[in-house]
C-alpha cells in the first residue's frame, strides 16, 4: 500500500482488458524487466496439447517496460485478488514490484504485478520469433485465440504510444498472412 492506495500494474492482457474493479488508471513503468511472449499458456490462450503464448516479464537491467497500473479500494482488494489469482495461473506468481509514473525516476510505488518465470512448469522461454509467432498462430483457449491476444495487446500498446520491439516483431509475423 502506498498512500492509502493499492496498485495494479498490468503489462499483458490487463493493458487491454483489466476486468476487474478499479478506481484509476495510469500509465506507469517497471524498471529493469522486458515483456516477453515467453510463457505458455495451456488454459486460457492454449490447452496443455497445444499450449498458446502469452507474456510475461524478465529482468533486463537496461529495460523499461510501460504498461497501465490500476488503483483498487482496499475494500475491493480481496475481490480483485481473488479475480486475478484465477485469471493470473498457470505459473504466474504475485510479486510486489516498484512502478513509476513517468519516465524520469518518480519515486516508485509498489505494485502488485504477476511474473511467471523459468522455474514454473509451463514457461517456454526465448525462440525465434517466426516460431513464436507459429504458435501464437495456432492457439485457442477457454479465453479465446492466442492470435487476438497477441494483435489486440500490440494495438493497446500502439494507443498507448509505447514501444515495445518484441511485441511488435511478433504482430508484425502474425499479420503477414
Amino acid at each position: 500500500m502506498h498512500d492509502g492506495a493499492r496498485w495494479v500494474f498490468g503489462y499483458g492482457s490487463l493493458v487491454w482488458r483489466p476486468a476487474f474493479p478499479h478506481v484509476e488508471r495510469r500509465r506507469a513503468n517497471l524498471r529493469g524487466w522486458a515483456r516477453r511472449f515467453w510463457q505458455g499458456s495451456p488454459d486460457h490462450r492454449g490447452v496443455r496439447e497445444a499450449p498458446g503464448r502469452v507474456l510475461t516479464l524478465v529482468p533486463r537491467p537496461e529495460a523499461l517496460c510501460w504498461g497501465l497500473a490500476y488503483r483498487v479500494e482496499d475494500a475491493a482488494w480481496d475481490e480483485v485478488l481473488a479475480l486475478l489469482d484465477a485469471r493470473e495461473s498457470g505459473g504466474f506468481e504475485r510479486r510486489s514490484l516498484p512502478i513509476g509514473f513517468d519516465a524520469n525516476g518518480s519515486t516508485p510505488v509498489p505494485a502488485l504485478t504477476y511474473v511467471a518465470g523459468e522455474g514454473n512448469p509451463n514457461f517456454l522461454g526465448d525462440a525465434p520469433l517466426p516460431d513464436i509467432a507459429a504458435q501464437i498462430r495456432g492457439a485457442r483457449g477457454r479465453s479465446g485465440s492466442n492470435l487476438e491476444y497477441a494483435l489486440q495487446m500490440a494495438a493497446a500498446l500502439r494507443e498507448l504510444q509505447v514501444d515495445d520491439p518484441h511485441v511488435f516483431a511478433v504482430a508484425e509475423l502474425l499479420s503477414e498472412r
